[in-house]
């Protein structure tokens, strides 16, 4: 059970294509965003769709996957493990995000 603390499996569309990133040391990064979508009936019986936004980032191997096969619109499933990180902004103002490390990576679809 171990490997399960930390552990996000996820199904979703690019909405944008990847921010492909060289960095000094040699490693690469990409970073993208998919959305989930969740349907459901309102009170009023109407259908419902919510969409979440999830920030994805990949390294090394799965970033060349990534670079070479994924691209605006494509459904992808992605795991991986949640990490939040911060920073101060050119004001001074600390600011968080959380992003899945994804470190396997299925390409879905056509």
């Amino acid at each position: 059970m171990n490997t399960l603390r930390n552990k996000v499996q996820l199904i979703g569309n690019l909405g944008n294509d990847p921010e492909i990133i060289q960095l000094e040391s040699g490693k690469k990064l990409a970073k993208f965003s998919i959305a989930t979508n969740e349907n459901y009936r309102n009170a009023k019986g109407e259908k419902v769709t919510d969409t979440q936004w999830h920030n994805v980032v990949a390294w090394g191997k799965t970033a060349d996957i990534v670079e070479k096969y994924v691209a605006k619109g494509k459904e992808v499933a992605v795991e991986g493990r949640l990490t939040t990180r911060s920073w101060d902004d050119k004001d001074g103002v600390k600011r968080y995000t959380t992003e899945v490390v994804c470190n396997e990576l299925l390409l879905l679809g056509k």
